[in-house]
């Protein structure tokens, strides 16, 4: 009976030691980390696309958009800038997209990188999160001979903390 006693105290000693999980602990504003960009050639060998991987955390788990949210300043939450080196300077580049309303009037609209990462919040008690994200991304921009270009990304939770802003090295581009 003696050694039964025993092992329930050790048993409840070990229970106290392991039960107690320890929780990640972030700030409530979401971090960003660049992990890599991988260049994705078509078949003609000509590099179209890129795919971002980074890496994420936030305290409170609040990053990403409900499906409803589409009004700004939720309609996006992953920012992306588009930088061109020209003259051995990177400049910033707003794409524009031809919108043809008929045969004769085109509008031009300014294309975007950002998108819009989905709910990421888990379900319990502890919110906090982290994780890998990766975006597809487009890299030839045809109205373009630079051939060498790079991004500065950054995410914001749902309380419009921003997180600290990421670009990827330089990325040279094979255009033809």
């Amino acid at each position: 009976m003696k050694s039964l006693k025993w092992i329930a105290i050790i048993l409840l000693l070990v229970s106290s030691f392991t039960g107690c999980k320890k929780y990640d602990e972030y700030p409530p504003e979401p971090s960003i980390g660049y992990l890599d960009f991988v260049l994705l050639r078509d078949a003609q060998g000509i590099d179209q696309r890129g795919v971002l991987r980074f890496s994420f955390e936030d305290g409170d788990g609040n990053i990403g958009l409900y499906s409803f949210d589409t009004l700004p300043p939720f309609d996006y939450n992953l920012f992306v800038k588009y930088f061109e080196r020209q003259n051995g300077v990177f400049k910033e580049i707003f794409l524009v997209t031809p919108i043809y309303i008929d045969d004769t009037t085109i509008v031009y609209d300014t294309a975007t990188f950002n998108g819009r990462i989905p709910i990421l919040t888990p379900a319990g008690k502890n919110k906090a999160i982290n994780g890998e994200i990766e975006d597809t991304l487009f890299v030839n921009n045809p109205l373009s001979t630079y051939d060498t270009i790079m991004f500065e990304v950054y995410i914001q939770d749902r309380d419009l903390n921003k997180s600290n802003t990421i670009q990827t090295p330089p990325i040279v581009v094979k255009k033809r």
